[in-house]
């Protein structure tokens, strides 16, 4: 993949201006990784879409089968090293799967488990020993794998697990006592990363194999979506693993929790924006066959402006996606190979970008589950019948907003990373924010070039950073250190770097292709970017008034409220045309247009 010649830090997007040439986009895909996206269609499109319904009637049968062919594709092995069978390619590629592979309904959520925290763990902190026995197994599709970490009692609070480990006289085995939630893949998988307390209180990880004495597979749940998905209890009773089968450090379980989690988020968002593609192109196929009062529902207005919405929160999805694929591989190329602290430093490149790994799953999966509501509502009446499609993709969507952690929890995670940096010193928020209430207190004369294209979109951008800058530091100036107590709080400012990142995002990327793209294309290149850009201003605009309610009165409170006026504005002139535009390029091909 092409890399950039600057390598942004993490949450640096917030004080500085971006380049465009320097954001990796879809239209960066190598031939190579076309290649390997049109490879995972025609495997979803021929192997599994004409069983779809089989694997949500729970024939996991052919999920195994399917992974299995998965592995034999080389699907399973993208990011397992190359010393141990892998392809080691980077997370771009791993993304477009992971984006390609979610048509596949169900079946995409056993894939992704399996390819994410149930390889992770083992890439990053298995012994060479331990990767030997197993990863190959792993990427072949030879043994489904699973991540334990989610229990009866504890699923947010991750480290608050009752499971625990003893080990025994002879010191060769520990033995394992608790009940894990929600495991994916727990009833076909072969292995499980199992998190326990050692002595009640060492946070740990452990390889489990299936057939170890005292493990025990729990029934299915009867879920509400997602059903061709194995989902079940791990039930472990004195499960006899050996002291050997301990993965990283004893006591350092929080970190592989932490990490392969960060990395699991990115991937969901990916997963997410392509079952947004799929929902989508199937509401554009049944608005033009629909029929009412003798027109095709897909000429009315209502109609239009759904799929033009709809069309915008995926590009800025989507271009959130690679720009943030672009952002870790640029860190990650910089870490030597070879070492025994190879993975040590490439976690720490990947918990660079913690923050941003957040962003994607929230703001990605929230963009689906406005698409599949709307795509439901385009259906009508059958959209409520399992029939149709728009049924499963209503079931299907909403997990994606509370499994990888809770949508709250990853808002609350955001800004706590980021006033963490900068109270590190790695993130010079408290100067900016200087800097930004002198900007409040200082009246702008400032005149924007119609002429420019994107001057008012790239304005806008930085007004809202500005606007970000002002309501954080009015909030650590009220709370100081308490204020990562003030949730409510939290979710606000939260709110703020999520739609500033996905517009900017989408903005640059429209900059960056535009000199090349057709006139027809840019004309919805900026259409687009319209849509994204009038949508972000209007939800910053309530997220920092919450913000400033919550942190300022008085006179105070008037000056920041006068600046969410003034650094909201934006100039959308035309934004009903460019909503047509969008909406007719949608239902003439049929499909996501970009």
């Amino acid at each position: 993949m092409t890399m950039t010649e600057r390598i942004y830090k993490g949450g640096e997007f917030l004080v500085t201006e971006v380049d465009a040439n320097d954001v990796f986009t879809p239209e960066d895909f190598s031939d190579e990784q076309k290649q390997i996206a049109e490879t995972t269609e025609q495997f979803v499109d021929n192997e599994i879409k004409p069983h779809i319904d089989a694997i949500d009637a729970q024939q996991f049968d052919l999920v195994v089968e399917g992974m299995r062919k998965c592995g034999e594709l080389g699907l399973l092995m993208i990011d397992a090293p190359e010393e141990y069978g892998g392809l080691e390619l980077d997370k771009a590629t791993s993304m477009l799967v992971a984006e390609k592979i979610a048509p596949a309904g169900s079946f995409s959520v056993s894939f992704s488990a399996h390819t994410g925290i149930g390889t992770l763990p083992f890439v990053y902190y298995g012994t060479a020993e331990q990767k030997e026995k197993y990863l190959e197994k792993i990427i072949t599709g030879e043994w489904l794998s699973a991540y334990c970490l989610t229990e009866p009692g504890s699923g947010s609070d991750a480290l608050g697990v009752d499971t625990t480990a003893t080990l025994t006289e002879d010191g060769r085995y520990y033995l394992l006592n608790g009940t894990k939630q929600f495991t994916t893949n727990g009833g076909i998988a072969q292995i499980f990363t199992v998190f326990a307390k050692i002595d009640k209180k060492h946070f740990t990880a452990f390889i489990v194999e299936r057939d170890f004495e005292g493990v025990s597979i729990g029934p299915e749940e009867k879920k509400l979506g997602i059903k061709g998905s194995s989902t079940t209890q791990v039930v472990l009773d004195n499960a006899r693993v050996p002291a050997k089968n301990v993965l990283g450090e004893i006591g350092k379980g929080h970190k592989i929790a932490f990490n392969v989690l960060n990395v699991g988020r990115f991937k969901l968002g990916a997963a997410v924006t392509g079952a947004a593609k799929n929902a989508l192109a199937e509401a554009l196929k049944y608005g033009n066959e629909r029929k009412q009062f003798d027109l095709p529902i897909s000429s009315f207005g209502a109609i239009q402006e759904k799929v033009a919405d709809m069309t915008a929160g995926v590009f800025a999805s989507e271009s959130l996606i690679y720009r943030l694929a672009g952002l870790l591989d640029a860190k990650l190329a910089t870490i030597p190979k070879g070492g025994d602290d190879y993975y040590a430093h490439y976690q720490k490149g990947i918990e660079e970008y913690a923050s941003e790994c957040a962003v994607a799953k929230v703001f990605c999966s929230e963009v689906l589950g406005e698409v599949v509501d709307e795509v439901v509502q385009i259906f009508g009446g059958y959209g409520y019948v399992n029939e149709y499609p728009a049924e499963r993709f209503y079931r299907d969507e909403r997990i994606n907003r509370i499994f990888e952690g809770t949508n709250e929890i990853n808002r609350m995670l955001i800004p706590g990373m980021l006033l963490r940096k900068a109270m590190k010193g790695q993130l010079p928020l408290q100067s900016e924010s200087m800097k930004a209430f002198e900007a409040l207190m200082t009246p702008s004369f400032e005149e924007i070039d119609d002429s420019i294209p994107l001057a008012h979109d790239k304005h806008l951008i930085a007004s809202l950073k500005t606007l970000f800058l002002v309501v954080a530091g009015a909030a650590v100036q009220k709370y100081q250190v308490k204020l990562r107590d003030e949730q409510e709080i939290l979710l606000a400012l939260a709110d703020l770097v999520i739609e500033l990142f996905a517009l900017e995002s989408a903005v640059l990327r429209v900059e960056k292709t535009l000199p090349a793209a057709s006139e027809g294309k840019k004309e919805l290149l900026l259409a687009t970017a319209k849509v994204c850009a009038f949508a972000a201003a209007e939800k910053m605009a309530t997220a920092a008034k919450r913000a400033a309610f919550y942190s300022a009165e008085g006179d105070n409170l008037t000056m920041i409220l006068s600046g969410v006026r003034r650094f909201t504005r934006y100039d959308a002139s035309n934004l009903l045309q460019a909503k047509r535009t969008l909406a007719k390029a949608a239902f003439e091909a049929e499909k996501y247009v970009f």
